[in-house]
């Protein structure tokens, strides 16, 4: 068994499309229209071959209130790793993405938030290496 998709729900799909490939660098793997809303995937350069990151429309109100709940509380929809995260963080930063904050070292882990412009805050961990 494997994990082929992850989801995260987004406010606008083509916002977050722009957002996923222009300032993280992913790339758009699967664009299906699928009613009023699409099948919409990105994958990571440096991700895990075969996994995709579903960019899951807010069709359904209680995920909208959920979503919304986790940003307002400052609790990160995902995470995402880095080996860098000095480097990762400084790259993201001249692409304007907004962080809350600077990298904090956590323990054996170092992170910080940033926003997706789609209603959601992510997490950017650099694990012990």
């Amino acid at each position: 068994m494997q994990i082929k998709f992850s989801s995260i729900t987004v406010i606008d799909q083509e916002q977050a499309l722009q957002f996923y490939t222009r300032q993280l660098g992913f790339t758009k793997m699967a664009d299906i229209p699928m009613g009023p809303y699409r099948w919409l995937t990105v994958i990571s350069p440096e991700g895990v071959e075969g996994t995709e990151l579903v960019l899951e429309p807010l069709g359904f109100p209680p995920s909208a209130a959920y979503q919304k709940a986790l940003f307002d509380a400052g609790i990160p929809a995902t995470a995402f790793i880095t080996k860098d995260i000095q480097a990762e963080y400084k790259r993201l930063k001249e692409a304007g993405v907004v962080f809350r904050g600077e990298p904090v070292s956590m323990g054996p882990i170092t992170a910080v938030l940033f926003e997706d412009t789609c209603g959601n805050l992510i997490n950017l961990v650099q694990p012990p290496m």
